[in-house]
């Protein structure tokens, strides 16, 4: 037997429960990977509380939990390719991540070495942020010299986005509490509250004006960009809250590019990007780290451990 963390029917964290179920084993075309981390997203808590969230990914009731997964190959089917029994990886499998193991088809673009220095914990973050925040910076064509507005800079794909967007050259506004705003200028980020009156302390920030903004929290920044002038174009949102203003593009992990994550993994593993973990939680402990997670209060990532 082994463990995974499933749900019976639609709801708040109450329904998450750690089952214990029979032991899968990997198929002719599949690697089993023995899971030790799952970093969680807003996407995952979303998914197992709205059944149309759910049915976007095609997942029904009952259902597994998370999307983020690292670990250690411990089975290869006969027919697999590209990776080997002792391979440690890191991949996202949404609806299936926290569990004891996790199947992978091959071959595979959801499944990815791990590089060597970079802990299982911080490779458990790496896939849906990273691609959100790299997606959401490709689809306003972000540049060197740009000047961009972050929304919700300081939650677990802001960031990426913040670092990501200073590695392109860009400077960077991001809004947060105040609270996080030594945690903020840490990443490299100008801090800015978010709230009314956020164009007004925009503009004294950045007087000459910004040239691009991406919302990964709501639309006020999105929102904002457009009052300061910022032209559509130039505007992202992430995919998962309510519908843009017109022109502004959505975007999210699955729209960014190939190779996105090598690069990205290859980042951190030279310390060209660092993971802030905010919390780690046993999976016994998976209903408080799903409302950790939820309440948006954190500075980093949230990880769960097997």
């Amino acid at each position: 037997m082994s463990r995974a963390v499933r749900y019976e029917r639609f709801g708040s964290p109450e329904v998450l429960e750690v089952q214990e179920i029979p032991e899968p084993h990997a198929a002719p075309d599949e690697v089993r990977v023995r899971v030790t981390a799952a970093g969680l997203n807003p996407m995952d808590w979303q998914i197992a509380a709205k059944p149309d969230m759910a049915a976007r990914f095609g997942i029904t009731l009952p259902a597994g939990f998370g999307s983020d997964f690292a670990g250690v190959v411990d089975e290869v089917g006969a027919d697999a390719t590209g990776f080997a029994i002792g391979d440690r990886v890191f991949g996202a499998a949404i609806g299936r991540s926290v569990a004891d193991f996790v199947l992978v088809k091959t071959p595979t673009a959801t499944l990815w070495p791990t590089p060597e220095g970079v802990g299982d914990a911080v490779a458990s973050t790496l896939p849906v942020s990273g691609l959100t925040a790299a997606a959401a910076l490709a689809a306003i064509g972000l540049r060197s010299g740009d000047t961009v507005l972050i929304g919700g800079a300081a939650g677990g794909v802001g960031i990426f986005a913040v670092q990501l967007a200073k590695l392109a050259g860009a400077r960077v506004l991001g809004t947060a509490s105040e609270g996080t705003f030594g945690f903020l200028r840490g990443l490299g980020a100008i801090p800015v509250a978010y709230g009314p009156g956020l164009a007004d302390r925009v503009r004294t920030l950045a007087p000459e004006g910004i040239t691009a903004a991406t919302d990964l929290f709501g639309r006020e920044a999105a929102e904002t960009a457009l009052k300061l002038g910022v032209v559509p174009e130039r505007i992202s949102v992430v995919a998962d809250g309510p519908a843009p203003p017109p022109g502004v593009r959505m975007a999210g992990a699955l729209d960014a590019a190939p190779g996105t994550l090598k690069g990205i993994a290859d980042a951190v593993h030279s310390g060209e990007i660092t993971v802030p973990i905010a919390a780690t939680f046993t999976v016994e402990r998976i209903r408080e780290a799903v409302m950790t997670q939820a309440e948006r209060h954190v500075h980093g990532k949230i990880v769960v451990t097997l």
